[in-house]
């Protein structure tokens, strides 16, 4: 558990499993950003509101089936102690919102991101409809770790908080930017086996550069993501 004082933005994750969490964030970027007190992220056992002598936080599902559903009174318990006005809570669900960059951008205004980590066949339906805020999607596919889809918001969220990067500028230019995926990339040497680097990048022409770059944006999105012209036209 990652603690720090007044940062720009906490999270808080309940998991059955935190210490996936916390293997990821407290590397690269994100532990530089804990480090200077931009974020503070939280990793927190599920298992601390469950009861009985084994503290199961899951059973099995009304009307049959075998998987597991987390229960409702550690969640209920957990939220109603962790939230409060400054709160959004947030159920990672694979039939949610999907996670886009606008999006990221939107949390990333937040103070305070509760994060339920969903395991197996998912959360108990009445925890989604009176305790969940915003429901969000990494993808069309199903994990069965929900940790996963948990630090991939993070990460995204976090990198849309100023000073996280360092550059502000290099978040301008990133795939999914004016729904415009990236252009290539390339750096020394200029001629690898025989594979030049563009002409232009070596020009030191900034604006033919930029316009090089623009074209490249739009012709990859046009050849690989069309459906992301669409939404900018719409």
């Amino acid at each position: 558990m990652i603690r720090m004082k007044n940062p720009a933005l906490r999270f808080d994750v309940l998991s059955l499993f935190p210490k996936t969490i916390e293997g990821f964030t407290e590397e690269s970027i994100l532990g530089k950003a804990i480090d200077r007190g931009l974020l503070e992220i939280n990793s927190i056992d599920l298992r601390r509101w469950a009861k009985g002598k084994h503290r199961e936080a899951d059973d099995r599902p009304f009307g049959g089936g075998s998987g597991m559903v987390l229960k409702p009174e550690p969640l209920f318990d957990a939220i109603e102690e962790i939230a409060d006005d400054s709160t959004t809570v947030v159920y990672m669900a694979p039939d949610g919102e999907p996670l886009t960059t606008p999006l990221a951008k939107e949390l990333s205004a937040s103070q305070h991101l509760l994060l339920i980590s969903g395991h197996y066949e998912g959360i108990d339906q009445r925890v989604r409809e009176h305790r969940v805020d915003r429901e969000i999607s990494v993808g069309d596919y199903v994990l069965t770790n929900g940790a996963l889809p948990a630090t991939v918001l993070i990460d995204a969220v976090a990198r849309q908080v100023s000073g996280v990067l360092g550059d502000e500028e290099s978040l301008e230019d990133e795939s999914f930017e004016n729904n415009l995926l990236a252009y290539p990339q390339y750096t020394r040497p200029a001629d690898y086996r025989g594979m030049k680097v563009p002409e232009v990048l070596l020009s030191g022409n900034h604006q033919q550069i930029s316009k090089w770059r623009e074209e490249q944006r739009r012709t990859k999105t046009e050849a690989l993501r069309p459906d992301l012209l669409n939404l900018k036209q719409n």
